[in-house]
């Protein structure tokens, strides 16, 4: 390290670089996921945009290969284990190693939500589980799975990060199976860092990021009117936010690929909020 010091030039490079490396992204074809995928991208990894929808992913590979990058596109469903065998295979096949996973596919329903006029008491069970199974499993799969080709390299070597939510940190009203499904991704998070530490090695690690309220295809109609002005909910966030915004999908990009790189690799098992503040402010 103090030789790299000496040579301020290489510094960045060396320690946030991510060439050569093969990253997988779920649920790369969403608004978050797919900017995650271009981020990843450009930090110089080999980006795999596995989705559900086709054309959408393939936009997320035009994106990147336009701009210099590879990547492809896996079709498959987070919740299907041998869909995402089937993935990871095609994956080993084309480019013989998995680095990185980040797990950012998840959501929400609203039969899982309980609107001001709503009852928790009426919460079809079904409702619940499906958003655990979407957020909580959909990361629990993924995990086992292409996490299992880190650890068969001769010398194990990975990294995983999980995302995570304000409403894992928080209490927020309504969002009743997301926030329990983002809470246990917290406690996996730091499960998985510690189990494949000590079995694997510290070339192993598992850490999440926590975005802040950022404009997506399932929160839009919740936070903006039809004319863009913010809706009550979404008045309310931003009061509670000292950044006194929303967030932007760029803005995960930073702490994204220092999370996967080499300048975090004493780090292990911690969730980092990209939030605006949101999570420290009392509303006081």
């Amino acid at each position: 390290m103090t030789d790299l010091l000496n040579k301020p030039d290489l510094i960045l490079h060396k320690l946030f670089s991510l060439k050569d490396q093969v990253a997988v992204v779920t649920g790369g074809s969403g608004v978050l996921g797919g900017a995650m995928a271009r981020g990843l991208a450009l930090a110089g990894a080999r980006v795999v945009v596995l989705g559900r929808n086709e054309a959408r992913a393939k936009a997320v590979v035009s994106d990147i290969t336009a701009n210099g990058g590879e990547s492809m596109a896996v079709l498959a469903d987070v919740s299907d284990r041998s869909q995402l065998e089937i993935a990871r295979d095609s994956v080993l096949k084309h480019w013989g190693q998995i680095d990185i996973l980040i797990n950012a596919a998840g959501g929400n329903i609203p039969a899982a939500t309980i609107t001001a006029d709503a009852n928790f008491f009426d919460m079809p069970h079904a409702a619940f589980a499906q958003v655990v199974d979407l957020n909580l499993v959909g990361t629990l799969l993924p995990s086992q799975v292409f996490g299992q080709a880190m650890v068969a390299r001769n010398q194990p070597r990975g990294c995983i990060v999980n995302i995570s939510s304000m409403s894992a940190i928080r209490v927020i009203s309504r969002v009743v199976g997301y926030s329990a499904a983002k809470a246990a991704i917290d406690n996996f998070t730091r499960w998985l860092a510690v189990e494949l530490a000590q079995k694997y090695g510290d070339g192993l690690r598992v850490n999440a990021i926590a975005p802040g309220f950022f404009i997506g295809e399932q929160n839009r109609d919740l936070l903006l009117n039809p004319d863009g002005s913010l809706s009550d909910r979404g008045q309310k966030i931003i009061d509670h936010t000292p950044a006194g915004r929303f967030g932007e999908p760029e803005e995960l990009l930073s702490t994204l690929i220092w999370l996967c790189s080499s300048g975090s690799s004493f780090i292990n098992g911690v969730v980092v909020p990209i939030d605006g503040g949101f999570s420290i402010y009392s509303g006081v």
